[in-house]
């Protein structure tokens, strides 16, 4: 059976609007942008401050390519395309899609996108 295109529609929003929001609370400024971050020979507060900023780097990276898959599948669903993977032309399986709404790949190319 295939998926309520609405329902999909509204389910990517929502999740886009969740994913909005998570990257611009770890992209905010932080309190004191000027204060020096540097890594120390001890772990202190400088430290500490560095490795945050890195593990928000990463996340933000992860929200921000999250978010352009859903981006993508809202685009996909406007031309008719959802539910095509977008490397290799073949259909997406309705478990794939039911779990990860925003799967702009079938289960084969986006294995081998990671390891690749």
């Amino acid at each position: 059976m295939a998926p309520d295109r609405d329902a999909v529609v509204r389910a990517l929003e929502q999740r886009r609007t969740e994913l909005e929001g998570e990257l611009a609370s770890l992209t905010a400024v932080p309190r004191d942008p000027m204060v020096a971050v540097s890594f120390g020979k001890r772990i202190g507060d400088g430290t500490t401050e560095a490795v945050d900023r890195l593990n928000r780097v990463g996340a933000a990276n992860s929200i921000a390519a999250t978010l352009a898959d859903v981006e993508r599948a809202l685009e996909k669903l406007s031309d008719g395309t959802y539910g095509i993977c977008d490397d290799g032309g073949e259909a997406i399986t309705e478990e794939r899609l039911e779990a990860i709404p925003w799967a702009t790949l079938c289960i084969s190319c986006a294995r081998a996108r990671r390891s690749g």
